[in-house]
């Protein structure tokens, strides 16, 4: 017997379909089905991080017969039931009239190092998992096969603790595994399956996990199992372990034992997609398994490769993903016993030259995949620049690197007061036909005081939320009695508010604010135009230099003129980037050039109507109209010499003044007068404007069903031509 048939035996009859429910994220893309689990007990439904399954084990027998004797929840939970086994069914998708060779049997596969589905499956770090998480569901909306792969962390990424001084602290929490919506993939005898990955001389077992997100199966392997060593077991210990030996074997049990795992269950994917470079040894067992089919040599076997692989790189910068060359000699040379391939043949893929003492994860992944992209139109210029030393024979802008722009999944990321407008005006098929620039133009038509109003409780939800984790800290931390009860006086729903949230790290400078303390102290306490400022993100716990900013805006969060209005909140989640994304009115970002291969945050912002101020990187570049749905910090033409990491730090430290004090007068001069110059209802026109083309502007391009659907047409089959736009399959 399965999880879902456990738990649905413990369920009252009349509800025992809440089981399937758990077991499938699809609940977690609209109000109306979050709801039918958030109403069975609220309190608990926090408790439990906003796990179905958690919270239908933790709940009582009584409130279970209540809900199975209420005939109102009973009536949502049938009709729910009835939309989810018809979006499952579904024929006649986007998908399968444009890419017939995709099938359940010949899936898309997804590889990722981390998964960001939602907040009650902890196995994510940032926006690269949430960009996998968006994939898959999009995937599954449009009716694509496609199956991701994964590792199970056992501790997902770290807790995040200030200390009194505001010095991060990283606590790993162990996940509950049993009570997670994931279930063991088992044999026809009932028996887990497993594989095994030859990791140097150790033979590393790892058994596999499922979850699913509609129609997108995500799959999980955990090395956690009693037959492996001790550091065999760390191996899905948690993200990004900072000992390089951990990462190769992450790496090595990613892609080898992916490959393995879906072979294991029968699946013979369409082809191979590696979202960044951390899965690229899953080409090696490709290969390998290829040759034991057909027997061929290298040298054709990497045909076969780059014809069934494709690759994102989403790294700006050319000394990532590198190892000693001796390390993967080491870690490898087991596995390639008997495969008929030397480790020269193999190291030869990873280096410059032969005199290249390093092998790189991304030179290999270039060479063996027949098309890679980047992940904006800026940094696809960036990387064919990065890696135009593996093509000597061609110019830069015939280097076979593309871009395809990051998106997000609108479903996930609207918030519900802001959708039920888009239903209203925009009209009730705006979410499956999301790339229509024509229908976003009926957003003009929401009546201002509606959107407004709309935005301003969100705004309030989150400054109540930011308000209640401040106390927690606070009070976690046994802060004196006066700084407790300050919280109370902490933000106001009714000043400018801006949001900064993002991992920190010293080159996305997310202390640029406070360069001029002088000059941000005039800003946020204007008397008639104040700003406040919401942080949040977490540093790697390695980075002492993204520790040090967060301790320091900590401090300046005391400082007696800007207390009020400065509040850093612990421990970002997926949960605390929902309730950001959908309340603040402006979002800021701030890193250098070049060095942002894309960024998502401000896109989910202009989807709930906020604007955007941010360095003309990734995205932005092509989000963004001057006058019309934000503002830009500086030109992206300017090569300056503080665009680089290898730039002097004499050099950095010029642009940074130039670019804060470009914020400061944005905010001044622009972006405050804008927000509080107001009409004799209370509102303001000219924000209001923005708000609606920031969401008409953004909302047809930047999210994943164009995504996936450029994927499809570009990468995956590009001599096929897609003839229709990209329609969600959804039911309502």
């Amino acid at each position: 017997m399965n999880a879902i048939n456990q738990l649905s035996a413990k369920l009252p009859n009349p509800v025992r379909r809440l089981a399937d429910f758990a077991y499938n994220y699809w609940w977690s893309w609209t109000p109306e089905r979050i709801s039918l689990f958030s109403s069975i007990d609220p309190g608990l439904w926090q408790q439990c991080n906003h796990n179905p399954v958690s919270l239908l084990n933790k709940v009582s027998h009584d409130r279970l017969w209540q809900i199975a004797e209420d005939p109102k929840y009973l009536t949502r939970l049938e009709k729910l039931a009835a939309q989810l086994d018809h979006y499952l069914s579904a024929e006649g998708t986007w998908a399968s009239r444009e890419v017939p060779e995709v099938s359940g049997d010949h899936p898309v596969a997804y590889f990722c190092i981390e998964f960001g589905v939602h907040e009650s499956l902890p196995i994510y770090c940032g926006g690269l998992g949430v960009l996998a998480g968006d994939y898959l569901k999009s995937a599954s909306d449009l009716g694509m096969p496609a199956v991701g792969v994964g590792l199970l962390y056992k501790q997902g990424y770290f807790q995040q603790k200030l200390n009194r001084s505001g010095w991060q602290e990283a606590n790993y929490v162990d996940n509950d595994i049993e009570n997670l919506p994931l279930l063991a993939v088992c044999n026809e005898f009932g028996q887990p399956i497993t594989v095994k990955v030859a990791i140097g001389k150790r033979s590393v077992k790892a058994r596999v996990w499922k979850t699913q997100l509609g129609r997108s199966t995500l799959y999980l392997l955990d090395s956690d199992l009693m037959e492996n060593d001790e550091r065999d077991r760390e191996l899905t210990g948690h993200l990004y372990n900072g000992d390089p030996a951990v990462q190769l074997g992450q790496a090595m049990l990613l892609g080898i034992g992916g490959v393995r795992a879906l072979q294991a269950l029968g699946i013979e994917p369409v082809l191979y997609h590696l979202n960044e470079v951390h899965p690229a040894f899953a080409l090696l067992e490709i290969a390998r398994q290829a040759r034991e089919e057909t027997g061929l040599e290298f040298e054709q076997l990497q045909q076969v490769v780059r014809d069934r692989a494709r690759f994102t790189t989403h790294t700006p910068v050319p000394f990532g993903n590198t190892f000693p060359a001796s390390d993967i000699s080491e870690a490898l040379a087991a596995y390639m016993q008997n495969t008929g391939v030397s480790s020269s043949q193999i190291l030869a893929l990873g280096q410059l030259g032969k005199e290249d003492d390093q092998f790189s994860l991304t030179r290999m992944a270039l060479r063996l995949t027949q098309l890679a992209n980047g992940v904006s139109e800026r940094h696809g210029h960036t990387s064919r620049q990065l890696w135009r030393d593996l093509y000597p024979q061609q110019p830069v802008e015939a280097v076979p690197i593309s871009h395809i722009t990051n998106g997000v999944h609108v479903r996930s990321w609207v918030a519900p007061l802001i959708g039920d407008l888009f239903d209203k005006y925009v009209g009730p098929e705006w979410a499956q036909s999301l790339t229509r620039a024509d229908q976003w133009k009926r957003v003009e038509t929401i009546p201002n005081a509606q959107l407004w109003h709309r935005h301003s409780i969100l705004k309030a939800r989150l400054i109540a939320y930011t308000r209640d984790r401040i106390l927690q800290s606070r009070l976690a931390r046994g802060e004196a009695q006066d700084d407790i009860n300050a919280v109370a006086r902490l933000l106001d729903p009714n000043i400018l508010t801006v949001g900064v949230a993002r991992r920190f790290s010293v080159y996305k400078r997310s202390d640029l604010l406070f360069r001029d303390l002088h000059h941000l102290t005039q800003i946020v306490a204007h008397p008639k135009r104040p700003v406040q400022i919401i942080f949040a993100g977490k540093a790697h716990p390695d980075d002492d230099g993204g520790k040090r900013i967060i301790q320091r805006i900590m401090e300046w969060s005391r400082h007696p003129d800007l207390r009020d209005r400065i509040a850093f909140i612990e421990n970002y989640d997926l949960y605390t980037s929902k309730l950001m994304v959908q309340g603040v009115d402006l979002w800021l970002s701030t890193a250098r050039r070049t060095l942002e291969a894309s960024g998502i945050g401000g896109q989910k912002v202009a989807l709930n109507g906020g604007l955007n101020l941010g360095v003309l990187d990734g995205w932005w570049c092509e989000g963004y109209r001057p006058g019309i749905n934000g503002w830009a910090i500086g030109d992206a033409a300017i090569a300056s010499l503080g665009n680089t990491p290898e730039s002097d730090s004499y050099a950095q430290d010029a642009q940074d003044a130039r670019d804060a004090e470009v914020i400061y007068n944005l905010l001044e001069r622009d972006i405050a007068r804008l927000y509080y110059k107001r009409d004799h209802s209370g509102i303001s026109p000219g924000w209001l404007r923005m708000m609606k083309a920031s969401i008409s502007s953004i909302a047809p391009f930047f999210n994943t069903d164009r995504m996936v659907a450029q994927y499809v047409d570009q990468q995956y089959f590009p001599h096929t031509d897609v003839k229709t736009e990209p329609v969600a399959a959804l039911v309502s």
